[in-house]
């Protein structure tokens, strides 16, 4: 009979100890029903029957972290980026603004422009000895 008794005893001491070490390790927002120092108690003042109601009752289930997605794998947010007339209209208007730059009169460039900043821009182009146009280098 001590055969079978010793071990019993052994595995419901450490069910006990190990239900104690649970409750006392888990978050606080885990726990159902009471909060954590009465679930303490009852694991502690009722050995075995309380770590029973503790891992039945007690011990709340992790909530699942929502998924991360990536943008185009979330319906809430290509929801919420407009429609495709939306998009090609603002395509139209982001066109006009750059139909708008190209337009503009190239004497107005600012200084950090590559117009206007070399002295090769400032120089007249060579003429040939007669005054007709640029120079072809010499002639064969």
């Amino acid at each position: 009979m001590v055969r079978i008794l010793l071990p019993a005893l052994l595995l419901l001491i450490a069910f006990w100890v190990y239900s104690i070490v649970d409750c006392a390790l888990l978050p606080p927002t885990r726990h159902r029903g009471v909060n954590k120092p009465v679930w303490l108690l009852i694991v502690v003042l009722l050995p075995v029957l309380g770590g029973i109601l503790w891992f039945v009752v007690g011990r709340g289930r992790l909530n699942p972290q929502p998924l991360n997605r990536a943008p185009d794998d979330d319906p809430d947010f290509l929801g919420s980026i407009g429609t495709i007339s939306d998009q090609d209209e603002r395509i139209r208007r982001l066109e006009a603004e750059l139909a708008a730059l190209d337009a503009e009169d190239p004497d107005q460039d600012g200084p950090g422009s590559a117009r206007g900043t070399g002295p090769a821009d400032t120089a007249a182009p060579a003429t040939d000895d007669d005054g007709e146009g640029p120079s072809r280098g010499a002639r064969g």
